[in-house]
């Protein structure tokens, strides 16, 4: 039976291709929309966010861990700086820098009369607290990594020798100064280190570390910086957000957001119905679906994103946070096999059937968006079936028994153990359609548990190494610094694969080395970077992503342009309620 609908998956996309003309290749929706209209005083602001679980709730930046918690704490933001359309540092913020390459220091200064959502003053104490918590010897979370081990004195601080960060010092009430072992362009992009966000030391100070992802301080009633504050928390299904008083910006137009969790099988009712003013999430799968609803504008842009086939190489060793690769504890550690399970995915079909052609096969793991540092020359594993028997016939891996699958090298029956998460039916049927892809050249590819998994559980096993996941599909979105730092370095907890190498970690380092403010000799070393990876293949890119935002024209102006995106504050609506398609 399995067989059988797995062949009729393949029928489908092969069928579909067949008709795929229908679609364009180079799809492109607009950034921004303006409804005419004179908008109403305040109102509630519907936002969903399609998700087919709840979301975790930690609402702090130094410790959440998925892009769901982000995009809730986007609305009340702790962010101090403000960047431009490339993707830099401004002066425009709640903070300023000044970079001294020469001293390797950076002075940060804070605007005056900045207000928590509490009334509280911003203070150069809650630039310094997210160091200590990140540095913190009780801290569990994931940015204690490569760059954040590059300001001086955090070593020193995480492994309780000192009290303090001696790298950081207040010069006064407005002045903080931080030193770095080196600076690179990554700075400017908020990267070598240094941390973007404010913490509310008059709230947060007097809870241990150990202790704060579970305190109501982080899931219950958090004080931020944005144009709105929470209000009431309905964990993993809405948030409701009212304004924020002491904006900084000014008081924003609307009364307030409200937040919710809606699961990508009713996401097109919903947007039809006139449930939401605007959705984030939305899946490029679904876009049929929403094509001739007259309620909304449809905006689109590029994203900072890419999905990847990941596989385990090694362990996270907790005591010393750091990867621990060892090639012989894995059936995938050979790089001929990685190669050829590449080459063996039909990825183009899925971008372009089940996609709509707003998806791409991606050839790298810099998203085009980085256009300096994105090397297109690459090739990439483009699907080549053929190519893989090749790779997996050289290098031993031989049907010996007739069973159709093909045994390891050493004779013994092999059998790789996938993990995927868990999403709407046609998140279903690619995994099922890539084990068939793997099928077709001979290797014998199961899910792990069986069955797809719910996301949380998904990674936390990712996260914890379980052993009966070899390969995996997930996803990163990159922020705004290209740098592979943070993700595939030696003391990323982040680096899910495990897999690192002198070599690797030499070129990560020149890309964020001093040399590299030489924007052509960093150019040269991402370019270095890429094809590293994609030969070793420890990760596989799979797609670049492109965003869909469907807007209820009930909403005067928005923008998603990185150039000119719409500030929070400045929304405004033309109606009570968003409006009903016709």
């Amino acid at each position: 039976m399995r067989k059988i609908l797995l062949l009729c998956i393949t029928i489908i996309i092969i069928t579909a291709l067949m008709n795929s003309n229908v679609y364009s290749k180079n799809i492109t929706l607009p950034t921004s929309v303006t409804n005419e209209g004179t908008p109403i005083k305040g109102g509630i602001l519907k936002v969903g966010i399609v998700k087919d679980e709840p979301f975790q709730g930690v609402f702090l930046a130094e410790l959440y861990e998925n892009r769901y918690d982000a995009a809730i704490m986007s609305y009340a933001s702790n962010a101090i700086f403000e960047m431009d359309g490339d993707f830099l540092i401004n002066d425009e913020g709640i903070a300023s820098m000044i970079v001294d390459q020469e001293e390797n220091k950076v002075t940060i200064t804070i605007r005056e009369g900045v207000r928590w959502s509490d009334g509280e003053p911003l203070k150069i104490e809650d630039l310094i607290l997210p160091y200590e918590i990140i540095a913190h010897p009780d801290y569990t979370g994931v940015r204690y990594d490569t760059e954040f081990k590059n300001i001086i004195g955090v070593e020193e601080y995480h492994e309780g020798k000192a009290k303090t960060i001696s790298g950081i010092r207040k010069i006064d009430e407005r002045t903080l100064e931080i030193r770095f072992k080196k600076l690179s362009p990554a700075i400017f992009s908020g990267g070598d280190g240094l941390w973007t966000y404010a913490a509310p030391s008059h709230q947060l100070k007097g809870i241990p570390v150990k202790k704060l992802i579970e305190s109501d301080a982080v899931r219950k009633n958090p004080v931020t910086l944005g144009p709105f504050k929470f209000h009431k928390i309905v964990p993993g299904e809405s948030v409701q957000f009212v304004k924020n008083p002491y904006y900084w910006k000014g008081e924003p137009k609307l009364d307030g957001v409200f937040v919710e969790v809606v699961p990508s099988s009713s996401v097109s009712v919903a947007i039809g119905a006139g449930k939401y003013d605007i959705v984030s999430g939305f899946t490029a799968t679904k876009w049929p679906e929403i094509q001739k609803f007259n309620n909304i504008d449809i905006l689109g842009r590029p994203e900072l994103y890419y999905s990847y086939l990941g596989f385990k190489l090694g362990k996270w060793d907790p005591k010393k946070r750091e990867v621990v690769t060892d090639l012989n504890s894995t059936p995938v550690g050979d790089q001929a096999l990685r190669q050829a399970m590449g080459y063996a995915l039909d990825v183009e079909a899925v971008c372009e059937v089940l996609f709509f052609n707003f998806r791409q096969r991606a050839n790298s793991l810099i998203p085009p968006a980085f256009k300096t540092y994105h090397d297109a020359m690459l090739k990439g594993y483009t699907y080549n079936p053929e190519k893989a028997k090749k790779i997996l016939d050289k290098a031993g891996y031989i049907d010996i028994d007739g069973d159709g699958f093909r045994e390891d090298t050493k004779g013994n029956k092999l059998e790789i153990k996938f993990a995927t998460m868990a999403g709407d039916t046609i998140q279903d049927e690619i995994a099922a359609y890539y084990l068939q892809n793997w099928r077709d050249v001979g290797l014998n590819v199961t899910l792990t548990t069986g069955r797809p998994i719910e996301v949380n559980a998904f990674y936390d096993k990712v996260e914890a190494d379980d052993p009966e996941i070899h390969v995996f599909m997930a996803a990163w979105g990159t922020g705004t610094n290209p740098s592979p730092a943070g993700l595939y370095g030696k003391s990323d907890a982040f680096n899910f694969s495990r897999f690192t190498s002198d070599f690797l970690e030499e070129t990560i380092q020149k890309i964020d080395s001093p040399e590299a403010f030489d924007q052509s000799y960093r150019a040269e070393q991402f370019r270095i970077w890429q094809q590293y990876m994609e030969e070793q293949a420890p990760v596989i890119p799979l797609q670049f992503s492109y965003e869909i935002v469907p807007v209820n024209k009930r909403v005067k102006h928005y923008s998603i342009d990185f150039d000119n995106p719409t500030e929070l504050h400045e929304i405004e609506l033309l109606a009570k309620e968003p409006i009903k398609s016709k």
